[in-house]
């Protein structure tokens, strides 16, 4: 799971990031125009979102987000008037929080959020038939027996079964796994898809990773 913070607070930034370490891999924005970029991608999972920030704010963040795409946002901010709400949840945003805030309040609701827009949410397994995930040991199972992936490999396992019967472009798998800073080429994603394939086939597990031509991949149990 991936939730993009979106603080322009170095320090708050840093200790939201840190508070969900255990629930998910967060990347850091600082700005709103940054923010904007990234959350336009379309690989997060979940979104928090303050309102006063340079650049771009919050609000229209959250309106041009809502253009295109439906992607969980809480909004955690210092504008605590009945206005400000009501106009956050009238945008698109799912969930409001007020600064400061306890700590165990925002894990709770950030949970709550990735479990009613993720059905295959759990911050501890995913399980497809008889294969299961230990997210936190990233270590996947057929009827017990390990499976040899890992890395990027499982990364990119966990995303297709995470969002099955979703096509998941192969721009947004390459940013989702290598992300944006990354100088490898998007060919890489090929590379390791078809060794995926290799490692899923004796189990008869390769059949549910489709190929979408000239699009990207789809976990799927339709043949």
């Amino acid at each position: 799971m991936k939730i993009l913070v979106v603080e322009d607070d170095r320090h708050l930034n840093m200790a939201i990031c840190d508070m969900l370490k255990n629930v998910a891999e967060t990347t850091a924005s600082y700005d709103g125009t940054n923010a904007l970029f990234l959350a336009q991608q379309n690989i997060y999972d979940l979104i928090i979102l303050d309102i006063m920030l340079p650049g771009v704010d919050g609000f229209t963040i959250l309106k041009e987000l809502r253009a295109n795409s439906q992607c969980p946002v809480l909004m955690l901010t210092a504008k605590d008037s009945v206005r400000d709400k009501v106009k956050g949840l009238k945008l698109g945003a799912d969930d409001y929080m007020t600064k400061p805030f306890y700590r165990d309040e925002l894990i709770a609701r950030v949970e709550a959020l990735l479990r009613r827009y993720n059905n295959n949410f759990d911050s501890l397994s995913v399980v497809f038939k008889d294969m299961k995930f230990d997210v936190m040991q990233k270590k996947v199972t057929i009827n017990d027996e390990m499976l040899d992936i890992v890395g990027k490999t499982y990364d990119i396992l966990e995303y297709l079964v995470r969002n099955k019967e979703i096509i998941i472009p192969k721009e947004q798998l390459f940013n989702r796994v290598w992300g944006f800073d990354s100088d490898t080429v998007w060919s890489v994603v090929e590379v390791y898809v078809s060794n995926l394939r290799k490692i899923l086939k004796p189990y008869d597990y390769h059949k549910y990773l489709q190929t979408i031509r000239n699009v990207g991949y789809m976990w799927s149990e339709k043949q």
